[in-house]
């Protein structure tokens, strides 16, 4: 519930506003799991609210896995309905980052990505989204500077939980996490995009491009014969006129697909006059498809194409590579278990 359905609840159970506070503080500032703990609320309205039906939407921690190369932890939880979802702890200088996912599976079949090999289930609420971070803080024992919404499922094809979450993690009741250190990647939902541009929120927008054409696109992400590639770009340029935000791209490289000195050229024409930053990914392989990283030397060549164009660019430092780091990968194995 956000404090102002809280403050509602208040008042239909006769109880004092200020109780609303209280319990918002309880579960968003300290993470608690259950009425039990919030030692300066009152009994009776503790039972007042059980008896009432109101419950915790925590997930259970049903595995861990923490790399030996960067100290990443993997998280897959259980859901109420028992589904399971996945989130990543990433560990830097400047803080850490948690990666959540936002729907049970995706719709949106990208052919790099292990997320979307079982469909798409189910979309989480904003309290499944939350949780994520609260356990993970509790969990690790360590403050969560940085969110970035970019594990399984399209965070824009559930929008309405998305916003309700993004107010909720910046809120100062709760986290106050500040929305310049939100990420909210998207495939390209074009509408929802636009419709995202006039919240001005300050979160940043992360496109996943992956392609210089759209022939190329329509090859490795099909939700862009939905919507064209420049159709996707002239979003993005509302997103910045709107919010003054700069746009991330993130671009998978993919060896022989779309990592070549013309695909460079072709980016360089597509998004060179917009105020953005790509994000260049080395694909990490999996089982399912025959997607393979190409070697450094021409992750390189590819990143210096553009810097010499003009483009901010940088390579994504690979964490967690030896715990199964990529979106989807941890669950599609529990499941198959």
């Amino acid at each position: 519930m956000t404090p102002e359905q809280l403050t509602v609840l208040m008042k239909e159970l006769n109880e004092p506003a200020f109780r609303a506070k209280q319990i918002y503080e309880w579960i968003h500032k300290q993470c608690v799991s259950s009425f039990e703990e919030m030692s300066n609320v009152p009994k009776k309205l503790k039972e007042k609210l059980t008896a009432a039906g109101y419950t915790f939407c925590v997930p259970k921690i049903v595995e861990v896995q923490e790399s030996k190369l960067d100290g990443t932890k993997k998280y897959l939880f259980e859901l109420s309905d028992h589904q399971v979802v996945e989130s990543v702890l990433m560990k830097y200088k400047h803080g850490n980052s948690v990666c959540i996912s936002s729907q049970v599976g995706c719709k949106m079949g990208c052919r790099f990505c292990a997320s979307t090999l079982d469909g798409w289930l189910r979309n989480l609420s904003n309290g499944e989204m939350l949780q994520q971070i609260y356990q993970i803080q509790k969990e690790s024992g360590e403050r969560v500077s940085n969110v970035v919404v970019m594990g399984t499922g399209e965070p824009l094809d559930n929008y309405d939980n998305l916003l309700a979450f993004i107010h909720m993690l910046s809120d100062e009741k709760g986290l106050h996490i500040s929305q310049r250190n939100i990420t909210v990647s998207t495939c390209g939902l074009v509408p929802k995009i636009l419709e995202l541009a006039e919240e001005r929120l300050q979160i940043t927008l992360a496109l996943s491009l992956h392609a210089s054409s759209q022939e190329k696109r329509e090859e490795l992400m099909p939700i862009a014969k939905t919507y064209e590639i420049h159709e996707v770009l002239d979003a993005c340029r509302t997103y910045f006129d709107k919010t003054g935000r700069r746009v991330s791209f993130e671009y998978s490289l993919v060896a022989g697909v779309n990592d070549s000195e013309e695909d460079a050229a072709r980016l360089k024409a597509l998004i060179g006059d917009m105020n953005c930053h790509v994000n260049l990914i080395p694909v990490n392989p999996i089982k399912e498809r025959s997607f393979k990283q190409p070697d450094r030397e021409n992750i390189r060549r590819f990143q210096n194409k553009l810097e010499n164009n003009g483009i901010n660019v940088t390579i994504r430092r690979e964490m967690g590579r030896d715990i199964d780091g990529a979106c989807g990968q941890l669950r599609k194995k529990y499941m198959e278990r």
